[in-house]
């Protein structure tokens, strides 16, 4: 945690038996008390959507991301784990810092397993990115047509700790997605069959898209802007051969419009 964390998250992970250490990203030092007993890493930090001053993709999910590495080299850390995102349509800020990570993480020596999940359903079937279900509306991104791998946050998050020392995903690159690919279209349909409501649509066309993207002025906004366009193309993931080696029952987009 930081100084500046949200002071009732950092009571409830207390309530839970977690126990609290103070680090930094952009402070190299604070890094070195924080590892002190750690053996593994599950590193899922971005700036994207809880930001404080002086955060922002470079200073967190690029040299923030690379300190921690860097730490966890000289800690001796036995294993890192770091949850990126799948391969995405075109270049944007956020991008190019998560394979950069990568990257460094791959080269440095430590045992890592990289985790690279598509679109969060949390996330994206949110009313915070147009998909306002508790309100019948939604926005769509493109035409609605191509396919998306939901993925449960919570599922990514057995996924990390099913890594942990597992033989199996030792020094690997793995894309996770959910239990069946469907289009925003057909998760609509699936919403307005489980609430009983019509949705009300609003599409965003791609080229509305890729103009919002052209034109942002800071990388946070064009990262969004080119999270649509990849939204808006589509991302199916074949879990066959994860399933085999990392075993667990999926949440399904039924299961989530349910909740």
């Amino acid at each position: 945690m930081r100084v500046t964390s949200d002071a009732n998250k950092v009571a409830q992970l207390k309530e839970l038996g977690v126990e609290i250490v103070e680090g930094d990203l952009k402070d190299k030092s604070s890094l070195e008390n924080a590892l002190h007993g750690v053996s593994a890493i599950i590193f899922t930090v971005s700036s994207t959507f809880s930001r404080q001053e002086g955060d922002s993709i470079k200073t967190v999910d690029d040299e923030g991301q690379n300190n921690l590495i860097n730490a966890a080299v000289d800690a001796d850390i036995n294993q890192f784990v770091y949850v990126s995102f799948c391969a995405m349509t075109g270049e944007f800020p956020l991008q190019t810092a998560k394979r950069k990570v990568e990257k460094h993480l791959a080269e440095s020596g430590l045992n890592y397993t990289i985790l690279q999940p598509t679109f969060f359903m949390e996330a994206w079937l949110s009313p915070a990115l147009g998909f306002d279900y508790p309100s019948a509306k939604a926005t769509v991104y493109g035409e609605g047509k191509n396919r998306i791998s939901w993925i449960a946050i919570t599922d990514v998050a057995s996924f990390a700790v099913a890594s942990l020392d597992n033989p199996a995903t030792k020094n690997r690159s793995i894309e996770l997605g959910g239990l069946t690919a469907l289009s925003p279209l057909e998760v609509v349909n699936i919403f307005e069959a489980s609430h009983g409501k019509k949705f009300e649509l609003q599409f965003v066309h791609e080229e509305a898209l890729r103009a919002q993207k052209d034109a942002a002025q800071d990388p946070l906004s064009e990262s969004f802007a080119a999270l649509m366009l990849s939204f808006a193309s589509g991302s199916e993931i074949d879990m066959k051969g994860i399933i085999d080696i990392l075993p667990m029952q999926l949440t399904s987009v039924n299961d989530y419009a349910k909740m």
